[in-house]
């Protein structure tokens, strides 16, 4: 099942549900480009070989790459996020739980940058939809564990994988280029943190993108009446849409996050940029291949963290370290809470 362009726009006029139930998920999209987007171009311009403005360019257009060709792909990492939480029953209600869900992860998301904290949206997404999903069904039922449990293994993998590529990968640069006087690697570095940073904001796209049009979907199946759609295809109007959104959110506030994840964390040079990107890159693309949703922010953060610690533990700001840490833990129960808070209390209301 899928919508066209012409008759979304149509039921966009008529149906008030639809309205705001697509409001608030451009607002997450939104946010996601304040939050997430980011880290994909945040090691190219801490270590100089982009300027902010050219680095946000190329990510949106290789979100946007990320979004159309990953998708078209394969798709399972939006059918993940679409099928690991129940909302089926009564659409009214259905809807309206949906619609806490999104409101409870802006206001999480929105709460952390102004911190200029980096959590993951992906993790605020899941943990916003089952808190609410939980609500509209009663109890646990609301929850599909054979879906839900890829969370659990992206989470897990994407730690893993994003710090032991890092790690290694910046050892195998340093082993190869031991010898090479290093004023002759900057030019390749440089260039090589360009392409870096374009394949990371690919696999952002391929990720992110795929998870909130996947929640797009439900919100306008739901907002049709229907609680029982299974399958769907995703619009290539809805790859475009999702991608500009998230690239006017990663222009309004994204320096706040590349000066933390960039900067802030570890000081980088050139080449371990590059290393960071490539370890990152790689762990989303395996991740994407097999249908995992992780967070690119955890992926890419832990890569960064593999990249210092290849140098010396102490050459990352495990004071930062720490608060992002605290805030991937906090994310599942208080953006799980606020959802099922938000969900009761939508319902009571509305």
């Amino acid at each position: 099942m899928t919508i066209s362009l012409v008759e979304f726009l149509n039921q966009l006029t008529t149906n008030l549900p639809l309205l705001i139930t697509v409001i608030l998920t451009l607002g997450v999209i939104l946010v996601n480009g304040w939050t997430d987007a980011p880290n994909a171009i945040a090691t190219c311009v801490s270590t100089r070989s982009l300027k902010p403005s050219s680095a946000i360019f190329l990510a949106a257009v290789f979100n946007f790459l990320g979004v159309l060709i990953m998708t078209m792909f394969n798709a399972t990492v939006a059918e993940t996020i679409y099928n690991m939480v129940d909302f089926s029953g009564d659409s009214r209600n259905s809807l309206i739980a949906l619609c806490a869900a999104l409101f409870a992860i802006v206001t999480w998301a929105t709460a952390a940058w102004a911190f200029g904290i980096p959590t993951s949206e992906s993790h605020a997404l899941i943990a916003g939809i089952t808190g609410s999903a939980i609500a509209l069904q009663g109890g646990l039922s609301g929850v599909n564990p054979a879906e839900w449990i890829k969370v659990v293994y992206g989470l897990l993998f994407s730690t893993a994988a994003g710090f032991g590529f890092g790690f290694l990968t910046t050892k195998l640069i340093e082993l190869i280029c031991k010898n090479m006087d290093r004023r002759k690697t900057e030019g390749f570095f440089k260039n090589g943190q360009i392409v870096g940073a374009a394949s990371m904001a690919f696999m952002h796209g391929a990720q992110d993108g795929q998870k909130f049009m996947g929640v797009f979907m439900l919100g306008v199946f739901l907002a049709q009446g229907d609680s029982t759609v299974s399958t769907f295809v995703i619009p290539v109007w809805l790859m475009i849409l999702c991608s500009v959104v998230m690239t006017i959110g990663t222009s309004i506030g994204g320096y706040r996050i590349i000066k933390t994840v960039g900067m802030g964390m570890v000081k980088l040079e050139k080449y371990q940029g590059f290393a960071a990107d490539v370890a990152a890159s790689l762990a989303l693309l395996i991740s994407s291949i097999r249908g995992i949703p992780v967070s690119t922010t955890h992926t890419k953060t832990t890569a960064i963290m593999g990249v210092g610690a290849s140098k010396r533990l102490s050459s990352v700001n495990w004071g930062i370290v720490n608060e992002m840490v605290m805030a991937w833990i906090l994310t599942f129960p208080g953006c799980g809470l606020i959802g099922y808070i938000m969900a009761k209390l939508f319902m009571l209301i509305f």
